[in-house]
């Protein structure tokens, strides 16, 4: 989208973690779409302003650093204060799955750098857009979670239980903030990224023979969701996870 097709500025701004590619950009460049302005984070710099670039740096502002970072937080919601004055919505995307193999073998200190980036971290973000803005002026907040925080998930085991906890801290946070901010979250199934590769590379069309829709999901799948938890057609939900995810849970039923 060039900057004569870009819609005029909605006055709203969101804060995407992780977004400097895969589902996070392509939520981040979903609200862009639609008028908002954007501060995305990511750990990598280079990364980062190339996505700035392509969203227009007239509506994006990007803040390296790692997501567990309490300091990062602090840096990414006063980014947002200084350059476009409020954040509205947040959307919890950064997340980490450094590790393959059974939970039985599972080093423990692993697991704990899993829930501190995939879970801690998005408590920490939510801290910081609800008392810097969204306490006294209202807004929503989006997390990703994932099926396999909805289901079982082997040898993602961490990942899963991580996404989990996602999900009920969707809940805890929906009931708190409640009625002035709305908490959803998005739970994907296999969603062609860099991130998700291992689960597909090599086999992608053997992959996507499991899905009803016939393909494997893409980032712009995930925009379109956050975008709609985002927008006043979704004024009246909260404290949900959305189910996005090609159909793949209706092969476990019987027959």
């Amino acid at each position: 989208m060039t900057a004569q097709e870009r819609p005029e500025p909605s006055g709203k701004v969101a804060l995407v973690t992780g977004a400097s590619r895969g589902i996070g950009y392509g939520i981040a460049e979903a609200l862009v779409a639609r008028g908002d302005r954007v501060v995305i984070t990511g750990r990598g710099e280079e990364a980062l302003k190339e996505a700035v670039e392509r969203l227009g740096v007239d509506r994006a502002v990007g803040v390296p650093g790692k997501a567990h970072d309490e300091a990062h937080q602090a840096a990414a919601v006063d980014a947002a204060m200084d350059a476009f004055g409020r954040v509205d919505f947040l959307v919890n995307n950064a997340g980490t799955n450094p590790v393959f193999g059974p939970i039985a073998d599972l080093d423990l200190g692993v697991a704990r750098k899993v829930f501190e980036t995939n879970v801690i971290s998005a408590l920490g973000f939510a801290q910081r857009t609800w008392h810097a803005w969204q306490k006294e002026n209202g807004g929503a907040i989006v997390n990703i979670a994932s099926i396999a925080g909805v289901s079982a998930s082997p040898f993602i085991g961490a990942y899963g239980m991580s996404k989990a906890a996602m999900v009920n801290l969707t809940l805890q946070l929906a009931h708190e903030f409640a009625p002035v901010v709305r908490v959803n979250a998005i739970a994907p199934a296999v969603v062609k990224t860099k991130f998700a590769q291992a689960l597909y590379e090599g086999r992608e069309a053997e992959a996507a023979a499991a899905y009803p829709m016939g393909r494997l999901g893409v980032p712009e799948d995930i925009g379109g969701a956050a975008a709609f938890l985002t927008s006043e057609q979704s004024a009246w939900i909260t404290g949900q996870t959305l189910v996005v995810d090609g159909g793949i849970f209706l092969n476990a039923g019987v027959g």
